[in-house]
């Protein structure tokens, strides 16, 4: 997949920035910022049947252009795209997702990260985990906790891969072991069509969507449920019954542009295929 084929100005305007950014690590916070809230984490095509591809076009006629989120994959890809059009050093990675999970879960890569080499040392980028994604860049080293916009992060060696935790509250609650070694592009495309196409997987039947918001607040949506989280960590929940609300919630607060139509069609499908207001892991 070639990133130079991306338009760094329609990117970069897309996610309100005026003008290109030397490639340090003040750019790099400054992009994952700005990149995490004007472009929503989202699973909706995969509910529409259209599984999403990795090209850089298809991502920018798609997420720029098109002004709609996706998930891990799309919104990974199309930040590297970003990143390399500045100049940075990126190397491609995978992590086992462990959210909700014990900290050693024997999980497989099915999480797209970015690990970005700059002058103070290799740093997480990543803009594609949803509800918990860290909103600025992270140092990639154990025992030290780091504070983000967000939440307070930190990594904790298991085995060799190191796992982000993020402090909710008073507790620390895992997210994604980030294994190590590079990843070629063929393997994104592989988890990629496995991850949107296999049955038992959550994007068939479920409305997904995440953002972090302001005040260190975070929204996430799971089928007629959406729950803003506060920055001590306060969820505050409650229910879409109506298609009026869900577009309201869709188009609005996570800024997506999808027709009344697609919208209907993600609720039947919910209402067909969905878990209903069953916690998930992954987006509790």
């Amino acid at each position: 997949m070639s990133d130079t084929v991306l338009d760094q100005n329609a990117w970069l305007e897309r996610i309100g920035i005026s003008s290109p950014l030397p490639p340090t690590l003040e750019t790099l916070n400054r992009l994952i910022f700005a990149h995490a809230h004007s472009i929503a984490y989202e699973t909706l095509d995969i509910m529409l049947g259209r599984p999403p591809r990795l090209d850089v076009p298809t991502l920018q006629q798609k997420m720029i252009a098109g002004k709609r989120g996706g998930y891990c994959f799309e919104q990974n890809m199309l930040f590297r795209a970003g990143l390399r059009s500045l100049g940075f050093k990126i190397t491609s990675l995978q992590g086992r997702v462990v959210r909700g999970l014990a900290i050693d879960a024997p999980r497989p890569a099915i999480h797209m990260l970015l690990k970005v080499d700059l002058p103070e040392g290799a740093y997480l980028a990543d803009v594609g985990f949803g509800n918990l994604a860290p909103t600025s860049a992270l140092l990639l080293a154990p025992q030290i906790e780091q504070q983000t916009p967000h939440e307070l992060m930190r990594f904790i060696d298991v085995d060799g891969e190191l796992t982000l935790q993020a402090k909710l509250r008073e507790n620390w609650h895992h997210i994604y072991r980030v294994i190590p070694h590079p990843r070629y592009d063929a393997e994104y495309e592989i988890t990629n069509w496995y991850t949107a196409t296999h049955p038992e997987t959550p994007y068939q039947g479920n409305i997904i969507a995440a953002k972090p918001g302001p005040n260190k607040s975070r929204i996430t949506m799971y089928n007629t449920r959406v729950t803003v989280r506060d920055a001590d960590g306060l969820a505050e929940k409650r229910w879409l019954a109506t298609t009026r609300e869900f577009k309201d919630v869709l188009c609005g607060e996570f800024g997506l542009n999808l027709s009344n139509q697609e919208i209907e069609d993600c609720i039947a499908v919910m209402k067909h295929k969905g878990t209903g207001d069953t916690p998930h892991p992954f987006f509790a």
